[in-house]
């Protein structure tokens, strides 16, 4: 069994999803932990009702992205994770850090890429008027939105 780590910084729904789709046994990773930079987050309740070990690691109180980064991989670490699953991780991360994870690091992205990388997709969207729109997991590379679906 897949051991994953979920990084994320909001409502989470995306990872409820995966909670949901594993207590069922759709699918079979092991959720090891979730890592929130924001504080406040409600995926970090989702998380706890679901007994999943939670880790706050608030970017604000770091000097730079790589003092940041240096902590969620302690933490990545400690939960021995194989695979990072950014759901709804609203940080750019470091070329350092997303070479180290390379090939171990995917990203649930809300548009069909690679039209609309980056932020406000589904407004975007509707500003254009495309009749088509959708989700892509794609694996995380230094170029934004960028890695193979």
């Amino acid at each position: 069994m897949i051991k994953i780590v979920v990084l994320v910084s909001g409502d989470g729904s995306n990872l409820q999803a995966l909670i949901d789709s594993c207590h069922t046994g759709r699918i079979r990773p092991q959720i090891v932990g979730v890592i929130s930079n924001e504080p406040n987050a409600y995926a970090l309740e989702r998380a706890r009702l679901a007994n999943i070990p939670t880790q706050v690691v608030n970017h604000r109180e770091y000097a730079d992205r790589a003092s940041f980064e240096i902590e969620v991989t302690r933490v990545i670490q400690e939960w021995k994770a194989e695979l990072i699953l950014l759901a709804g991780f609203m940080r750019v991360l470091t070329p350092a850090f997303v070479n180290r994870y390379s090939g171990q690091m995917i990203n649930i992205h809300p548009s069909l890429l690679p039209t609309y990388r980056g932020l406000n997709t589904h407004a975007r969207v509707l500003e254009t008027g495309d009749r088509m729109h959708g989700c892509s997991i794609h694996f995380v590379t230094q170029d934004l939105d960028a890695g193979a679906v």
